[in-house]
């Protein structure tokens, strides 16, 4: 039985009492782009085509200074094995919506608690970059992942109309336009550092989440698409070093929006594993891209319920083997920690070391293809015990020399429908010739 918390005519927040979950459920696909007579020819893609609101005040966190470390022999720079910056965004914030303030701050009280994060800090293999730059209409129009006339109305909104809705799911404060530009200036200095390989891998604590957010508008609680802008903004600064691109999202909600900005991309290759028909009902398997982009994307809807063994098969079998055949010179993650069992939002039910898992072998693909360049974008995670859980196992997973996660103890969750998810995944790595 399912009581409605909030309902609209595109989508709803509804109370699963049994589960004790708040679940996000989509009612129309209107809104949402989708294509249509996919002609499979994944056989045909070319791997190696180049081509008024009430706000809640948080506490503000204490400010951290970067450092640049040498070693004591030379004048050699250190690199970090993680560079790694957070955005409050605390004036964007909606009482009793899930995408809130505390997000942020509740990742980075749990990692400041961790013996490793500390040491790592204090021996600078763990760095902070304490001032990201913030991204301007300029840069938004010149990366042209959203339309101008939609850029141009949000900062309209945020000047004239807020606080108000946007959409049934996402709320515009007066500083919301300013923050999404912050997140977008973020993602792509720590892409710069990358990169430039000042680091070895960096990760965006940043919020509102961007991969629903599509080229003429908002959605699911994103106002700029984060990752598609980063993934542009390596594509047109670094042209010589950045032909293509691999995306992979592990947000338990397909990221719609990524999806669509790069169907026609041959050398954006999107990989996501989600919930399936899950918010915003979107990420078909049979959605694997459109006109030179096709078989450049690759969805796999996995079954409710699915856990840890379901991703990692999915991870090892799909997403992995896609990876090695595309050869990217980058890797983006739209690192979404809602899939966790705790979460409100949906009904996968991953445990915290799985984002450690997860992570360990995405560190290991970006070492074996790009040189180690990987970064870490924040998406969704709406359980504040659950989501910092699985940053902190993810920063584990970064730095060198640690083999172990940090999860302690079983937290006794029901067996996952493997065997479901393996039909997916046996589907879905026939479909695009990964057996």
């Amino acid at each position: 039985m399912q009581q409605s918390i909030r309902s609209s005519s595109s989508m709803s927040y509804l109370m699963n009492t049994t589960t004790n979950r708040l679940v996000l459920r989509s009612h129309s696909s209107s809104s949402v782009s989708s294509s249509s007579s996919l002609l499979l020819r994944t056989a045909s893609f070319n791997t190696a085509t180049r081509t008024g609101s009430l706000r809640r005040r948080t506490k503000k966190l204490p400010q951290r200074t970067s450092s640049t470390t040498t070693t004591s022999s030379s004048s050699e720079t250190i690199k970090p094995d993680i560079l790694y910056t957070y955005i409050t965004n605390e004036e964007h914030d909606r009482e009793g919506h899930p995408e809130t303030a505390e997000r942020i701050p509740s990742i980075v009280k749990k990692l400041e608690s961790l013996d490793f994060f500390n040491e790592r800090r204090r021996t600078s293999s763990i760095e902070y970059l304490e001032t990201p730059k913030i991204a301007t209409l300029d840069d938004m129009i010149l990366m042209d992942v959203h339309s101008k006339n939609y850029i141009k109305s949000l900062d309209f909104l945020a000047k004239t109309r807020a606080p108000c809705d946007l959409d049934q799911s996402t709320y515009m404060c007066t500083s919301s336009y300013d923050a999404a530009l912050r997140c977008v200036g973020a993602a792509n200095e720590l892409v710069d550092a990358v990169l430039e390989k000042k680091c070895r891998s960096a990760f965006a604590l940043v919020r509102p989440p961007g991969h629903h957010a599509v080229v003429k508008g908002p959605m699911g609680f994103c106002l700029f698409n984060t990752a598609a802008c980063a993934v542009r903004h390596a594509q047109m600064k670094y042209p010589n070093d950045v032909k293509k691109v691999m995306v992979y999202d592990f947000d338990v909600h397909h990221g719609n929006g990524t999806n669509d900005i790069f169907q026609k991309d041959p050398n954006v290759l999107f990989v996501s594993t989600h919930e399936a028909n899950s918010f915003p009902g979107t990420g078909k398997m049979n959605d694997i891209g459109l006109d030179e982009g096709v078989g450049a994307t690759i969805n796999i809807p996995l079954p409710s319920g699915a856990g840890e063994k379901s991703v990692l098969e999915a991870f090892d079998r799909i997403v992995e083997p896609a990876c090695r055949r595309f050869l990217p010179d980058l890797i983006v993650v739209s690192a979404g920690y809602d899939a966790h069992w705790r979460d409100p939002l949906a009904t996968l039910n991953y445990r915290s070391r799985t984002y450690f898992q997860l992570t360990k072998r995405l560190k290991k693909l970006s070492e074996d293809l790009c040189d180690g360049k990987i970064v870490f974008l924040l998406e969704g995670g709406y359980d504040l015990i659950g989501l910092p859980e699985g940053v902190s196992e993810s920063f584990a997973a970064l730095c060198a020399g640690v083999d172990k996660h940090l999860e302690i103890g079983d937290p006794g969750l029901f067996e996952e429908p493997f065997d479901k998810a393996k039909k997916v995944i046996d589907e879905c790595a026939r479909m695009h010739q990964l057996i």
